[in-house]
């Protein structure tokens, strides 16, 4: 039986207020961990997309599916990270990981991603009334290369714009009860309920080392894209820019989820520390 399944008992937690600095010393962490198993846990990461691609080929079911699996995906990153502080090599087991637990646990990890499958198909059903089925229309124009000045008179619809902020708005509150609550469930051995208002507590008492994480990534996400593109506009390979993007975007993405771990031991464990102890042969 591997670490990351083995039947633990529920460890203390405690709920801690950390400073808004700690936003970015999650994101170093997370880079730090990335360079030493880089290419397992980038491995992690595409092996979830080839699954999400191979889900979504099974019609109505398999978005469903899709959905319920995501806290499951941040929480076997978090397993992953662990095991990589250990001097261990990640799997793809951390994804099934916390089913092997008990079965209450397993229960309330898939109760969990159901609520959450179901929250953002309701999400997607609202935001899709507000916006009168623009996005979907600006898709269809986008897919089949549709006249520049159609695609203008669309994106000049009010009603796109109040869709869009209706998806990121309440995909954004989604995000908090769902943030630490597998780990809580995991971990704390918390309840369903106990885990969603433990993790929206956490998240809101700080808030400000969140919302300083979420401007850091915001940041490197709209660097990286302008460094792309300024590097192959420059050398004359502008139309090379898809190809590059996709593994800067897979390693960012990677590395985010990396980060993860961190927020949840400092906001419900032993604080994330100032430095990583050294890997062998650092």
């Amino acid at each position: 039986m591997s670490d990351a399944s083995r039947p633990t008992p529920a460890m203390m937690l405690h709920l801690q207020t950390v400073p808004a600095r700690n936003g970015l010393l999650w994101i170093r962490h997370g880079f730090k961990v990335f360079q030493r198993r880089p290419l397992a846990l980038a491995s992690l990461f595409a092996t979830f997309v080839f699954l999400a691609f191979v889900l979504l080929l099974l019609p109505g079911v398999g978005m469903v599916a899709l959905l319920m699996a995501v806290p499951l995906l941040s929480l076997g990153f978090m397993l992953a990270t662990h095991l990589v502080l250990q001097e261990k090599t990640p799997t793809a087991a951390v994804f099934l990981a916390p089913l092997k637990l008990t079965q209450q646990r397993r229960n309330n990890q898939l109760l969990l991603g159901a609520i959450y499958a179901l929250a953002t198909v309701g999400i997607s059903l609202l935001a899709e009334w507000v916006d009168g089925g623009a996005m979907e229309q600006l898709q269809t124009l986008l897919g089949k290369d549709a006249p520049k000045a159609e695609v203008e008179a669309l994106l000049a619809d009010p009603r796109l714009f109040w869709g869009a902020v209706t998806r990121l708005g309440l995909a954004g509150l989604l995000s908090i009860p769902f943030w630490h609550a597998p780990a809580l469930i995991h971990w704390g051995g918390q309840g369903l309920m106990q885990a969603l208002f433990s993790s929206t507590l956490g998240v809101w008492r700080n808030k400000t080392a969140f919302a300083y994480n979420a401007l850091l990534w915001g940041g490197l996400l709209m660097g990286a894209s302008a460094i792309c593109s300024l590097l192959l506009g420059a050398l004359g390979l502008g139309q090379y820019l898809p190809l590059v993007a996709m593994p800067v975007g897979l390693m960012l993405t990677t590395v985010f989820y990396t980060s993860l771990y961190f927020t949840f031991i400092d906001c419900f464990m032993f604080g994330a520390p100032k430095e990583l102890p050294a890997a062998q042969g650092e």
